[in-house]
């Protein structure tokens, strides 16, 4: 494992949700955090079919073109009765014709589970997969992941993409009820930050 010895890191992500997360889990750490959009940086095109390919992907590209270490995330939510969909797909299930519209995807999954009469509960799992590169082209790739099942309806106006619908194992609150605090510290981000913290910061 390579450990982080710079000040500054960079976010790959345009994602403001993410990067607050992000920013909120390494601020005791110390390091300068910017983002992919301090650098005027696109969005490059995510072509893998799983979460550490596409994670690779934005990191490398970020670490290159930022000349910065960088992190990326690429997370989702996999629905057992949808067969894990969206899954790595869930940003693209939210695409409209104004931006994306995740309420819009909340829908369009509960309505699927609907249509095929699934029991309740209707598990699923966010997951999330880091990768840190550097711009030599070293990376260190870290998953996590929470167990829950899909609620309706919508609950919460915190957290950001599917934490609405989102109950936790265990808890009553869904994603978008809970403190970001308590969030940060249960999360499928959170559960992979923990491993890259201690591989590569701690």
């Amino acid at each position: 494992m390579r450990r982080f010895d710079g000040d500054t890191l960079v976010i790959a992500s345009h994602n403001p949700g993410k990067l607050r997360e992000i920013r909120a889990l390494l601020e005791p750490f110390g390091v300068s955090v910017m983002s992919a959009g301090d650098f005027k940086l696109a969005e490059p095109e995510e072509t893998e079919d799983t979460f550490a390919g596409n994670a690779r992907i934005k990191a490398h590209y970020t670490a290159e073109h930022s000349g910065h270490p960088a992190l990326s995330d690429d997370s989702g939510i996999m629905v057992d009765a949808l067969d894990g969909a969206p899954g790595v797909h869930t940003a693209d299930w939210a695409e409209s014709a104004n931006g994306r519209d995740f309420e819009l995807a909340m829908t369009k999954v509960w309505t699927l589970l609907e249509e095929r009469n699934t029991p309740i509960p209707r598990t699923a799992r966010f997951c999330c997969t880091l990768c840190l590169a550097w711009p030599d082209g070293h990376d260190e790739v870290f998953e996590g992941r929470v167990e829950g099942q899909v609620v309706w309806p919508m609950r919460g106006d915190r957290g950001f993409g599917f934490d609405p619908v989102f109950l936790p194992d265990g808890e009553t609150e869904t994603f978008g009820e809970m403190e970001p605090a308590k969030k940060h510290g249960m999360s499928h981000r959170a559960h992979a930050f923990g491993k890259l913290v201690k591989a590569c910061f701690a």
